[in-house]
């Protein structure tokens, strides 16, 4: 049943329903669910083809300080010293095992989520219309559509009424199409196949029924979506500067491994001993678990963002959103709840509040002059909130959501607040006909019997009833001439207040009329009420933009709404700030040159009205000023934007398809904390791969170093290579990986972003990393002269001498929790895997020092307890002297 069977627009719609072997009326049953669902799968696009394990696998030993390691144990075979190359093979094997587990975790992580974006469906099965999970659908499943849906796989219509579809998705048409029940032409293009709705194409207006004919990637937008998801993946701009700074560091060790092999011929060594101190020098100078560290960090990032409900789709998103300053993002649904809530009724001797929030239908109505049960114009408002629609609301786990358009279900649950019993309701007054919404009318009409005749029930914008009424309905159902001034002056004022106003209006028709035309709606109406309603902010929101104010990060609205409701919610999160609330509207931008569009860009808040042109304007206008832009949307016309920003975030909730792969994160829950707390991820995992490396070099020159100076001196090892190669590898992935794990500062949000321009590490930094390196080899010099003075064995001494280094390493890790001194801004948080790796790190050090096959194979001996105190002194000692530079450094500066 795939589009390539059949030329499903050619057929009529009793040949598609035939084939399909479905009942127009009922729909599908359970059993052909299921049986369907086993032939063709999950409704579900395509998230790319990833590598096997395998493969990742293979790809760990791509890096540059893997490949001179691998050409060391080579070397170092071929010389007969299998014992020194199993320890190299050991680092190396370790390193990637690592490397490729973490980011299959990260692919898998990111498949799973990213299937896991739907949206609900109405369907007929089994003779009830019901709501399901997109993914859930199958061909021959009959859904029904509403103005607003998007389409949740491609669908022939059966049943049409004033359907207009949004298909520029796929067709490039910049204007709904109307759609039909009637076959197509055999030959029409996509574009003309007007019996067709196509997945994530947007229902602009009309209601229809239709039956689904290709599901997944069966659809066209399915097709497309398995093109994108396999287009390559970008290096990130932070791994591409770690492998320019590996092919510096893998020179330098090259350089250094030289002359330590040099020196050593000069002074009578044999080629085997300073093949093997090259060898060390080499494998102890390099930070070979870098590669595998920046994987596991990106990973973990990824992780931490998809349980704060961002699904991140391509890994530079995770390094760049550490950067972001400006956040520019969509109004509803993101800053606010997106779940429209009637606030107040206005009828001609009423003035109503209505409590309660969203679609739960608990609250209540106030009259503030007359009891609301008096009010015969307040009642029969109510009645066209509850009939003249389509919408409607159900509870699931709890939760209370719109089936349908949202503005018409929050009339529903205005109706139930009222009290209206909507069953005896449908039973007194029988829907006969009906006009649907559409944006050229402004109204929706519906037709009902009744004992006092037929009634017309209908809702719309306060204009377009206005202009139909001529009457007004009083308190006691009388009717008088319509205070028009008064009327628009109630608009104004709700308006002002950042409030979408409906009106609602009735006539009494001929008994015996069954069927209505648009003309029936053009006058005579009686004017009922008007009803306020608002998209309510979420109320974490504001918590969240002032702590993007405390992050240096600018928050501005660009929003398809108008700009005085836009406003008002701008100043009700907060936004202005200080400096007060700046706004435009897209024709105050299209007056503007080139220069006052670059001081609005700078200077606004809040963008209302905006074209798609002008959303990528303000977008490129930002970044020119040299920011690095946030770009939230969810609809086909914010894609370009979302691809032109630095961060394109999609809704993963209510947005389109084309949206989501046009971004390069997806927030599931379509919410503005979710952006916040991915900013705050972001600057964690750069905060982390920065205390990586701030650790791992200056340990890894320490330990290179010890060799080197050993033989420029002329002096006997005081580490022998393969003791080194033992300490590089257990203290690069059982001390130096826990870094990955640390919590973020307390302060990570309350310092500016970081500078995308500046170097990995600063002056400050290298500085730290050779006072380290430098206290490293003094420190295991010391350990190995006092053994050697107080009568020890030589063997004994270099087993001191290489705890020294790993002892040393373990407290210059507790000085990497944190690079610099900052102000408090909260309590630290603890990270247990730092304490179990270096826990974990002592117990291997006691095997490496008192195990008698580790005595064999490294050439240790056992040490006493003086030793080890020793070894724990000089630890303490390091600790303090570079806690003690930093806390110098911020008084000096």
């Amino acid at each position: 049943m795939s589009k390539s069977n059949h030329q499903w627009h050619a057929l009529t719609s009793d040949e598609v329903v035939s084939i399909l072997s479905v009942n127009n009326q009922l729909g599908l049953d359970a059993n052909d669910v299921v049986e369907r669902q086993e032939t063709y799968g999950l409704n579900i696009l395509p998230v790319g083809k990833h590598r096997s394990l395998v493969l990742l696998f293979l790809d760990q030993f791509k890096a540059p300080l893997v490949v001179i390691l691998l050409i060391s144990a080579l070397i170092t075979i071929l010389l007969g010293g299998y014992t020194d190359a199993a320890v190299i093979m050991g680092v190396v094997l370790l390193n990637a095992i690592i490397g490729s587990i973490q980011e299959g975790k990260a692919v898998k992580e990111l498949s799973t989520l990213s299937r896991s974006v739907v949206t609900p469906a109405s369907v007929l099965r089994n003779g009830v219309v019901g709501s399901v999970s997109s993914t859930d659908l199958v061909p021959g499943d009959i859904v029904l559509l509403e103005a607003g849906d998007r389409a949740p796989a491609d669908i022939r219509l059966t049943n049409v009424r004033s359907l207009y579809t949004d298909e520029s998705a796929l067709t490039g048409e910049s204007t709904p199409v109307e759609k039909a029940v009637a076959a197509d032409d055999e030959s029409a293009v996509m574009a003309d196949r007007h019996s067709l709705v196509h997945a994530s194409s947007m229902v602009t207006s009309g209601n229809a029924r239709g039956v689904v004919i290709a599901t997944g990637t069966n659809t066209e937008i399915g097709r497309v979506s398995e093109l994108m998801a396999e287009a390559p993946s970008l290096k990130t701009p932070l791994t591409a500067t770690i492998e320019r700074f590996s092919r510096w560091l893998l020179w330098g060790v090259v350089a250094l491994s030289v002359i330590t092999f040099g020196i050593g011929l000069l002074r009578g060594e044999t080629i085997l001993d300073m093949v093997m101190a090259s060898v060390a020098l080499a494998v102890g100078a390099i930070p070979e678990g870098l590669p595998a560290a920046v994987t596991i960090i990106l990973a973990i990032g990824v992780a931490r963002m998809a349980r704060q409900r961002s699904i991140v789709r391509h890994l530079p998103a995770v390094e760049t959103l550490g950067s972001t300053n400006v956040i520019c993002s969509d109004k509803t649904g993101t800053l606010t709840q997106n779940e429209m809530t009637v606030c107040s009724v206005v009828t001609l001797e009423g003035d109503y509040s209505v409590s309660g929030i969203g679609f739960n239908p608990t609250g209540s109505i106030s009259a503030s002059k007359i009891n609301q049960k008096h009010d015969v114009a307040l009642q029969r408002s109510l009645e066209v909130c509850a009939l003249c629609g389509t919408a409607s609301i159900e509870e699931h786990h709890g939760t209370w959501h719109a089936v349908g358009d949202p503005t018409e279900a929050a009339l529903v649950v205005l109706a139930q607040k009222g009290g209206v019993d909507f069953v005896d309701l449908v039973d007194k007054r029988p829907q006969l006909d009906a006009i649907p919404f559409s944006s050229e009318r402004r109204f929706m009409a519906t037709l009902h019997g009744s004992k006092e005749g037929s009634l017309l029930f209908v809702k719309g914008s306060v204009e377009a009833i206005v202009e139909r009424c001529s009457t007004q309905m009083t308190s006691d159902g009388n009717v008088v001439p319509i205070d028009v001034e008064r009327v628009l002056d109630e608009l104004m004022r709700h308006s002002a207040q950042g409030r979408r106003v409906l009106a609602t209006a009735v006539r009494v028709l001929s008994d015996g009329q069954h069927h209505i035309e648009p003309t029936d709606v053009e006058g005579g109406l009686i004017f009922t009420s008007m009803i306020s309603m608002i998209d309510p902010p979420r109320p974490e929101v504001q918590d969240s933009i002032a702590e993007c104010r405390a992050a240096n990060i600018a928050v501005k609205m660009i929003t398809g709404d108008h700009v005085v409701t836009a406003t008002s919610i701008a100043r009700d999160l907060g936004m202005g700030g200080d400096k007060g609330l700046l706004a435009y509207s897209g024709v105050e931008l299209e007056k503007m040159n080139h220069e006052e569009f670059a001081i609005a860009a700078r200077d606004a808040v809040v963008f209302a009205r905006v074209s798609p042109e002008q959303k990528v304007a303000i977008v490129e206008s930002l970044q020119a000023g040299g920011n690095i832009v946030a770009m939230t949307g969810d609809g086909v016309n914010d894609a370009p934007a979302l691809k032109r920003a630095n961060i394109g975030i999609a809704m993963g909730k209510g947005g389109t398809d084309v949206a989501k792969d046009a971004a390069d994160m997806v927030l599931t829950d379509d919410n503005f904390v979710s952006i916040v707390d991915a900013v705050r991820e972001g600057r964690i995992v750069f905060d982390n791969l920065q205390k990586f490396i701030v650790w791992s070099i200056p340990t890894n020159i320490g330990e290179g170093m010890v060799i080197l100076v050993a033989i420029a001196l002329g002096i006997a090892l005081p580490i022998l290579p393969v003791q080194i190669l033992w300490v590089n590898m257990i203290t690069a992935v059982v001390l130096g990986l826990p870094l990955a794990f640390e919590p973020g500062a307390p302060d990570v949000m309350h310092r500016p972003p970081r500078n995308v321009k500046a170097p990995l590490l600063s002056l400050v930094l290298v500085m730290r990393a050779f006072l380290v390196g430098g206290l490293l080899v003094l420190g295991t010099f010391l350990v190995y002269s006092i053994e050697l003075e107080a009568g020890h064995s030589i063997g004994v001494a270099r087993t001191a001498a290489a705890n020294a280094l790993v002892i040393m390493e373990a407290f210059y890790l507790l000085n990497c929790r944190r690079l610099v001194v900052r102000k408090k801004t909260g309590p630290s948080k603890s990270n247990p895997l730092l304490w179990l790796g270096i826990l974990a790190t002592i117990g291997l050090q006691s095997m490496f020092v008192y195990a008698p096959f580790m005595n064999t194979f490294f050439g240790t001996e056992s040490v006493g307890i003086d030793a080890w105190l020793i070894n724990g002194a000089c630890g303490v000692v390091l600790l303090l002297i570079v806690e003690t530079e930093k806390h110098l450094r911020k008084v000096l500066t």
